[in-house]
């Protein structure tokens, strides 16, 4: 593996926090504070002719909180913050970290302008694991398995009904002005795929199943979702990254240790013919990040992959079919 420089890893870090500061400094209205359960989740109320609506800012915690405190002083540094970014975003393309590409930046900009990551969609696939160059501070190994057409979304379908909030403007307006068109679904009136004429961009909206696979509707996102045993794994705990786009895109992605672990139990799952090459690719982004993991977080590897281990008699068959296709990686988690 072959890591960034120190002035890139600072300089990404950097890239995320103003990316963090602009998301919540850009939405108007009064903070609320929302209990749902054990847990609590701020607000912005504002007024929308005779109603009122609630925007969703984020789950209560400490730098929510802390952002929050400084919402005026986001708001007169707007011009300067995106400035800064645009010259991280600068240096880091200078110290050769992969940029987002303009077809896949320009969709999802225009999602996250809409709120699609606000409210809780998770990058996923193969474009999320192009982020973790930035995030693991290596970059990424040449040839075909950081090569994908295909943008992923996937949300908790419990999730996006708790919200009570929906992205402005809808997706199907965002893909439309794209040029996008929904692709005929499994069922009528469920569309949870757009296709963009003559780029070849896909854009696949995705659930957790948990037991029957089918498709699902996201009341949040305004979209429908193939529901998929194991995306729960996966989608658990998201953190934030930054594409390398413009001034930079804020989006959400999953830890590297569960798209790892996931990605040994998806390599048993394919079907046969395109499958196998897709299987191939997982099983190769498995054991790169598997690799990385075990140098920098050991401890977070082993978490997941004991997790994993310990949910179910399928969930091990599947890791253990991969592995032996995979010995390295296979040594690496028995040593860790």
């Amino acid at each position: 593996m072959t890591p960034l420089s120190s002035i890139a890893t600072s300089a990404y870090t950097d890239l995320v926090r103003l990316l963090k500061d602009e998301a919540l400094s850009g939405i108007e209205g009064k903070p609320t504070l929302k209990q749902r359960g054990d847990k609590a989740y701020w607000y912005a109320a504002r007024r929308v002719g005779v109603d009122m609506r609630f925007i969703y800012l984020g789950e209560d915690n400490e730098e929510t909180r802390a952002r929050m405190e400084r919402t005026e002083e986001l708001r007169a540094t707007a011009k300067q913050r995106q400035a800064e970014r645009a010259r991280l975003v600068r240096l880091l393309r200078a110290e050769g970290m992969t940029p987002t590409d303009r077809a896949t930046g320009s969709i999802l900009s225009a999602m996250g302008v809409a709120g699609t990551f606000r409210l809780g969609g998770t990058l996923v696939g193969t474009n999320a694991f192009r982020l973790y160059e930035g995030e693991l501070g290596v970059r990424l190994p040449l040839g075909g398995m950081a090569n994908t057409g295909d943008i992923d979304i996937a949300q908790f379908e419990k999730l996006s009904l708790a919200l009570e909030d929906q992205v402005d403007p809808s997706l199907h307006e965002t893909f439309s002005t794209l040029k996008f068109d929904p692709l005929p679904g499994l069922e009528n009136g469920k569309t949870w795929r757009w296709a963009q004429g003559g780029s070849g961009q896909l854009v696949e909206f995705l659930t957790p199943a948990f037991g029957q696979e089918g498709i699902r509707d996201l009341p949040s996102l305004g979209v429908s979702a193939q529901s998929l045993n194991y995306l729960n794994f996966l989608i658990a705990e998201p953190i934030a990254a930054a594409a390398l786009y413009r001034s930079g895109i804020l989006v959400q992605i999953p830890r590297p240790e569960r798209f790892a672990i996931h990605k040994l139990i998806v390599a048993d799952r394919r079907r046969e013919g395109d499958g196998n090459l897709k299987a191939a690719k997982d099983r190769e982004q498995a054991a790169f990040l598997i690799d990385v993991l075990a140098e920098d977080r050991p401890d977070d590897l082993a978490a997941a992959y004991k997790e994993a281990l310990n949910t179910g008699a399928r969930w091990r068959a599947h890791i253990e079919n991969t592995l032996k296709k995979a010995p390295k990686a296979a040594e690496i988690l028995d040593n860790i």
